[in-house]
């Protein structure tokens, strides 16, 4: 029985991972190709994040948790870190959803440059975040 699990996990990864990549297409502007470099940078930084497909198409990056969601807008991509108000931001990439006690987000607007090395630590610090909730 385990292993039909694990295959359907699996699955569940492709379907998902094609529903991203058709999003990413269905936008064909600098939204789509911010998406596709945040998600590049994603699996960068860890490379056993699983992507998944949620509330009616937003797309989720998750390790022993969720990292963080990818939505886009009319004006901006929003990366949404699930437990961000519990992460260290050093390079202050955080702009937007401050007020709460949970999450945080980063708003990219058109245009803008990312600092990828520190939001690969922002990612990598997230998924030990996840992880160091995890019992054995």
């Amino acid at each position: 029985m385990q292993k039909k699990s694990g295959a359907k996990k699996v699955a569940t990864d492709v379907s998902a991972s094609r529903l991203i990549d058709a999003r990413i297409k269905e936008l064909g502007d600098w939204r789509g190709e911010t998406l596709k470099r945040v998600r590049a940078l994603i699996k960068e930084a860890d490379p056993e994040v699983v992507e998944e497909w949620k509330w009616r198409g937003v797309p989720v990056w998750s390790h022993a948790g969720i990292i963080c969601t990818g939505e886009t807008y009319k004006s901006i991509v929003k990366m949404t870190f699930a437990k961000g108000a519990a992460l260290k931001d050093p390079s202050r990439l955080f702009n937007s959803s401050l007020e709460g006690n949970t999450r945080r987000a980063i708003d990219i607007h058109e245009g803008g440059k990312i600092n990828e090395k520190a939001l690969k630590a922002l990612i990598r610090a997230a998924v030990a975040l996840n992880t160091s909730k995890v019992k054995a």
